[in-house]
């Protein structure tokens, strides 16, 4: 069974760090783009930040420079380091593998607020 599953999302005040995690199982993790994505209280989903098999990063212009995308292929994990966190960071985050047929997980809740 294919299956994705974040960890490390909690309650953290302004201009603090979060570091999620997301466990993959089910399938050849090192043969996948990987990205996350995030939904804010009542808006859609917004992606976050990819990362290809090679290792190359992007990431929304929202993020950038104080959130880093990695994955350790031999732990199966894909990571994302956030810092410098605002309460518009607040959302579920999801990991989700990049393909025809995309799979995600079940969210972990990041809420920025002092």
């Amino acid at each position: 069974e294919v299956q994705l599953v974040e960890s490390g999302g909690g309650l953290v005040q302004p201009g603090g760090s979060l570091r999620l995690s997301c466990a993959a199982s089910g399938f050849t993790f090192s043969s996948y783009a990987m990205r996350w994505v995030r939904q804010a209280p009542g808006k859609g989903l917004e992606w976050v930040s990819t990362i290809t098999t090679g290792g190359r990063t992007t990431y929304a212009d929202s993020v950038n420079g104080r959130f880093s995308i990695s994955r350790d292929n031999a732990k199966n994990t894909l990571y994302l380091q956030m810092n410098n966190l605002k309460a518009e960071d607040t959302a579920v985050y999801y990991c989700q593998r990049v393909g025809s047929d995309i799979v995600q997980g079940q969210g972990t809740q990041v809420t920025v607020s002092v």
